[in-house]
């Protein structure tokens, strides 16, 4: 299978080349294939989300385990009552707030949804991203479009079109390349199903700002505990996810502590033969002394850090690190999010001092 891949600029998506690229998109969407996408949180693989044959063919490009559910993509809330049922009032609530953006609700599917898309439950994902280009292709595809991360199954997810091509190239129909994405991490999701409402994977829709909104907001322990062996009810929740190739291994401790601690296993490691990374952040950067240092943002505004998360480990795969080292990050607010990513890549591996 040959990849198209075509660059459209957000700001010129009404232009006549952005309306050929996205009709292109939503033209392959709509006939069963597989196109990439761009969304505030991460790129994701589309394919039409009521459509079973062609949601099987997202698992087979990404080698996704077929009991892991797929995130349904809408751009309206009338959209939401085909798919979904028995909407709570809280929910809508919700949605009134953070719909279009980086979240994503869990509600009792319709029979409109296949099993093929929800991994075999009776329930159904839906999202609402506010990213424009994908609300183009989401429009032009029909509406429903199923849309994990857009990454061979276990990789770190992809932030930019290279590292979905780098992945999935051969193996999908298009890539709608359109930069960086804005966020870096993937979408909030919580459980409607359930009273008071769940977290089960976190985002940049944090629990604080869930409970200033409707109150209560339970968080599942798997998102600091390895997965129990349940079916999963979200993308995310059991299998083994984000990773480098290399062996990732956090540090956690008081700060001073865990430079001494990397800077000393980072040098036993080299002296060994073994390609180091360390992924510190911009206030640690020249504390390192061994290895490929990296920094992944500045620890005054953790949003840089859940941006350049996933890149960062795509680089020292570039870089073919054998090992890399990384600091903790506290878990309040999009923390959670990024140490939930961190320990998912490492395997829940923690070195704590």
């Amino acid at each position: 299978m040959k990849t198209i891949i075509e660059k459209v600029d957000k700001a010129q998506l009404n232009s006549e080349e952005g309306i050929r690229v996205i009709e292109r998109a939503g033209e392959i969407l709509r006939k069963g294939g597989l196109a990439a996408f761009p969304t505030e949180t991460v790129y994701g693989l589309g394919a039409d989300g009521l459509n079973e044959e062609a949601a099987e063919k997202i698992y087979a490009a990404k080698g996704r385990p077929s009991d892991n559910p797929l995130i349904i993509h809408i751009t309206d809330m009338e959209s939401l009552k085909k798919i979904a049922k028995n909407i709570p009032e809280t929910a809508v609530r919700i949605a009134e707030k953070y719909w279009p953006g980086p979240l994503t609700m869990i509600f009792e599917k319709t029979d409109a949804v296949p099993y093929g898309t929800t991994g075999g439950l009776d329930t159904v994902a839906v999202r609402m991203p506010c990213d424009e280009t994908a609300a183009a292709v989401i429009r032009a595809g029909g509406g429903f479009i199923a849309a994990p991360s857009a990454n061979t199954s276990g990789r770190p997810s992809p932030t930019e079109a290279q590292h979905v091509k780098e992945d999935l190239e051969g193996r999908i129909d298009m890539i709608v390349d359109s930069g960086p994405v804005d966020i870096g991490v993937e979408s909030t999701i919580l459980d409607m199903t359930t009273v008071p409402p769940m977290i089960l994977r976190p985002g940049a829709v944090t629990k604080e700002m869930l409970e200033e909104l409707v109150g209560e907001i339970c968080v599942d322990r798997a998102i600091i505990a390895p997965d129990s062996k349940k079916r999963p009810k979200a993308p995310g929740m059991k299998y083994r996810h984000y990773a480098p190739r290399a062996e990732l291994s956090i540090v956690e401790g008081e700060a001073e502590t865990v430079i001494s601690v990397i800077n000393e296993m980072a040098a036993q490691k080299a002296s060994e033969g073994f390609k180091v990374g360390i992924i510190s952040t911009d206030e640690t950067l020249e504390r390192y002394k061994a290895g490929i240092v990296k920094s992944i943002g500045t620890r005054m505004d953790e949003a840089t850090i859940a941006n350049h998360l996933y890149g960062i480990l795509r680089e020292f795969d570039d870089e073919r690190a054998d090992c890399i080292f990384s600091e903790a990050f506290p878990t309040e607010g999009i923390g959670s999010a990024i140490m939930n990513r961190l320990l998912k890549a490492a395997g829940y591996r923690v070195i704590r001092v």
